[in-house]
């Protein structure tokens, strides 16, 4: 089995495929470019919930090998921005030879409905403070529905802002939850009014009131080239269109899970066949917003959960298929009370493992044999703005978190339970998720900044890397064994590689629309597997390179 696996990656390995091995291949053109490079073309059998996608060469080919495309009938589809089949495509496949499909693409007629949530920020005039704010907004929609829609600056401010600020974050058009109450460390009254006046007059500016057509040119970003065409896409579909999968993980026995941002429900997906096995998290707060965010994997194999606002951490053993719940104290289950993280990974240290609280930005510690929660507010006398996002653990099990609404990283000693901070350069650079490498730093997404950030845990140094397409908005960071560290966009639609030998990126363009949370890479396959959730998609997503 293991000289299979070899034997394959390095198939994978090069530049093109041995005709023999091919499934599909063909060339993509249109009458304005002739051959194109960097089309994403995807095909899906009848029937089956896999869709595996390749992407054009600059001679405009594009090959599938006979590896992920089994006998049967494939409805094709492509992307690239401009542009559309001319003709709906389904191809047959069979065991015994190659086929071939040659694509031509047409202009399509309007090309609003193919930009992407970064290429809207760049398209629209105003200033970078106020193009911030729209960060909020993609967490449960795309940017195209606020530039299509048609409110007035008083409406913003009167109706949708504050009927937006009502909703929890895993809310999405379709599945709305409703927030019973306000995080004690961020806007309350009149300021968080001043917020709703200044952006709706921003937006009234950029969407259609008044108008039939924007008044700025719609800008688009340039396909994939060169190392960027040589990857594989494989995209598993979920059992129902609004499962939103927040966090993807490979546990050390290859079997996939994620969490439901919308549901109490965690699920596991056989990557052979697609098939999903899916398990009920209990509800002990009916009242209150549902949904899962955070799933980690201990070092035994066990799997643990943010419960978010059922104000709970759990362990799930999948060996029993049992759950087993920790909550903090009655005083701390507050209705804004959210834990959506937790750090079991070096809770062999001393028994304990940690997790965060948005509601006010706190950390719990909890210890798993007693049961005693121990409980930090940094920012408890702090006139400024705070979130704590996340919580990791180092190989010593101190906590460290983030604080998304500023540019620090905080440690806490698990020894003494003192506070340290630690400053990334860039001001509001809004540290999101991250992870810990096996030499103790800390690689985050700034999601406002549009970096990777990291943090030497041990020496107290900071770097960053800009993420080369405007507006990338990193949610998360994640280094894999050779040297790459990874991070995902909810704003681009890609996947962005960074070689730290060289400290350049390979950004990797998504079959489509993709809205991107946890980034995990499958670190002990034959080559470094990324995979992600779609989580407005109802999808998870696995990307391959091609070395």
């Amino acid at each position: 089995m293991k000289y299979f696996l070899v034997t394959f990656f390095l198939l994978l390995s090069s530049s093109s495929f041995a005709t023999e091995n091919i499934a599909l291949q063909g060339t993509v053109k249109s009458s304005a470019e002739g051959l194109m490079e960097g089309v994403v073309v995807s095909a899906k059998r009848l029937q089956s919930t896999i869709t595996t996608s390749v992407v054009s060469n600059q001679r405009g080919e594009y090959q599938f090998p006979k590896t992920r495309l089994p006998a049967g009938s494939y409805e094709i589809s492509i992307r690239a921005v401009g542009y559309e089949l001319s003709a709906k495509k389904t191809v047959n496949i069979t065991s015994q030879q190659t086929s071939s499909a040659n694509l031509t693409l047409i202009s399509v007629k309007d090309i609003s409905g193919q930009l992407t949530n970064a290429e809207w920020m760049a398209s629209m005039p105003g200033s970078e403070r106020e193009k911030r704010a729209l960060l909020t907004c993609v967490t449960c929609h795309t940017l195209e529905r606020v530039v299509k829609s048609k409110y007035s600056s008083e409406e913003f401010l009167t109706i949708v802002l504050p009927r937006m600020q009502s909703y929890v974050n895993q809310s999405m058009p379709g599945a709305p939850q409703m927030r019973k109450g306000a995080r004690l460390m961020e806007e309350q009254g009149e300021d968080r009014v001043n917020i709703y006046r200044e952006m709706g007059e921003f937006l009234a500016q950029i969407n259609l009131h008044d108008r039939t057509r924007w008044t700025y040119p719609l800008q688009t970003f340039s396909r994939p080239s060169g190392e960027a065409t040589k990857v594989i896409y494989t995209e598993y579909g979920l059992p129902r269109p609004l499962l939103q999968p927040h966090d993807v993980i490979v546990t050390k026995t290859g079997q996939v899970w994620y969490s439901s941002f919308g549901e109490q429900i965690i699920g596991r997906m056989d990557q052979a066949t697609g098939i999903v096995k899916e398990y009920a998290v209990e509800v002990s707060k009916p009242d209150f917003p549902k949904g899962i965010l955070a799933i980690r994997e201990d070092r035994d194999g066990q799997l643990w959960i943010g419960n978010m606002y059922q104000a709970a951490i759990a362990r799930f053993d999948p060996s029993t298929e049992k759950f087993e719940y920790f909550r903090p104290a009655p005083k701390d289950n507050l209705p804004s009370t959210q834990l959506n993280q937790v750090a079991p990974y070096n809770r062999n240290i001393d028994g304990k493992v940690w997790a965060q609280n948005s509601g006010f930005a706190g950390v719990h510690r909890f210890d798993i044999k007693t049961g005693e929660v121990e409980t930090w507010t940094p920012f408890k006398d702090s006139k400024e703005q705070h979130n704590i996002y996340d919580v990791i653990s180092d190989s010593k099990n101190n906590a460290f978190f983030t604080d998304f609404r500023q540019q620090e990283i905080g440690r806490i000693d698990a020894k003494t339970g003192a506070i340290t901070f630690y400053s990334f350069p860039t001001k509001l650079a809004s540290p999101r998720r991250g992870t810990m490498d096996d030499q103790d730093r800390l690689w985050v997404g700034e999601y406002r900044g549009h970096k990777i950030g990291m943090l030497d845990t041990k020496t107290g140094e900071m770097k960053e890397w800009p993420v080369p397409t405007p507006y990338s908005a990193p949610y998360d960071a994640m280094k894999d064994r050779n040297n790459y560290v990874w991070t995902g966009s909810m704003t681009t639609d890609k996947i962005a590689r960074l070689n730290l030998q060289n400290n350049q990126f390979i950004e990797y363009l998504l079959p489509k629309s993709t809205n991107v949370r946890r980034v995990f890479v499958q670190d002990d396959a034959p080559e470094p597997i990324f995979w992600v959730g779609s989580n407005h998609g109802a999808s998870v997503i696995k990307v391959e390179t091609l070395q």
